[in-house]
């Protein structure tokens, strides 16, 4: 079977296993739950709004939970919380998906090796069918890295902020609440989170490094390492926001210079694939057209 039509059969098996994912699995049931307490009391029209969907089924909930590692549910939850918990994508249906998809892509994967029995038809099977087990955390990593470049690219600005904060007489917690509200993007999210989690009675310690571990940026974990010293030895705030925000500047200075030096590295081999061939087709087809005719 040619190699076209065999990517062709492993993009629509993918493709009815992503459909099957987005049909089956639903916002789970502590969601709902929780979503109902919070609308109780508010009356009937608000209580049954028309967003409300099906949920997923309990079976699938509890198959999910038994099929899936230990691990790897610890692993779900921690990217989950980098990708600061979509709502769309609560930790059930990731467990629903990590037991639907590779179901639905191994009876396609069987019906395809069945009808055209051969090595490279169980080896496709096999790839495809190991992708699909592992689309939960591809994406999951996928949209927890595009948070963490937004964060560290949003550091800087929201340091000067809280500096400016500071020094026109607000206190620390003052500065990263005015930041988190006039702030848009993850990083205001964050800080919003963080003061929530110190009103409910954690420490301000434990809170950001609660902040830390969540974002998993390194920067702002260093950040959030000065500001606890600081705390701990009694330095000025104003102090150590000023230094911050200056290395982390510098460092987004230094990271789009090593971008903008990384791109003739990168250009190097689509030019030498895809340009330079089809350049060299152009300019000397004609000529060893004219040398052929000419010798024959």
């Amino acid at each position: 079977m040619p190699p076209l039509v065999l990517a062709a059969i492993a993009a629509i098996s993918l493709s009815l296993a992503l459909l099957a994912w987005a049909v089956l699995a639903g916002p789970d049931g502590a969601h709902r739950r929780t979503v109902d307490n919070l609308r109780r009391g508010l009356g009937e029209a608000v209580a049954a709004g028309p967003d409300e969907r099906a949920t997923v089924p309990s079976t699938l909930q509890s198959a999910g939970r038994r099929l899936t590692p230990r691990s790897a549910v610890a692993r779900l939850d921690r990217l989950l919380s980098r990708a600061g918990r979509p709502a769309a994508w609560p930790l059930e249906r990731l467990l629903v998906a990590k037991v639907v998809l590779p179901l639905v892509t191994g009876v396609l994967g069987l019906l395809f090796v069945s009808a055209s029995p051969g090595t490279t038809s169980v080896v496709m099977f096999a790839v495809v069918t190991g992708v699909a087990y592992f689309v939960p955390e591809l994406l999951l990593h996928s949209r927890g890295q595009e948070r963490s470049d937004a964060i560290k690219l949003e550091l800087a600005d929201t340091l000067d902020q809280m500096t400016i904060a500071v020094e026109a007489g607000l206190g620390f917690d003052s500065a990263v609440a005015r930041a988190g509200r006039n702030g848009k993007g993850p990083l205001a999210e964050e800080l919003v989170r963080t003061l929530q989690d110190i009103q409910m009675g954690q420490s301000r310690r434990q809170a950001y490094d609660a902040l830390a571990k969540r974002t998993d940026v390194p920067d702002l974990r260093r950040f959030i390492r000065a500001v606890i010293q600081a705390d701990t030895y009694g330095i000025a705030i104003a102090d150590v926001l000023r230094t911050q925000a200056g290395e982390m500047r510098l460092k987004r200075r230094q990271r789009a210079e090593e971008k903008a030096m990384q791109i003739p590295v990168k250009v190097i081999f689509p030019l030498m694939l895809f340009i330079l061939p089809v350049l060299f087709i152009v300019l000397l087809g004609p000529a060893v057209m004219d040398i052929v005719a000419a010798f024959s």
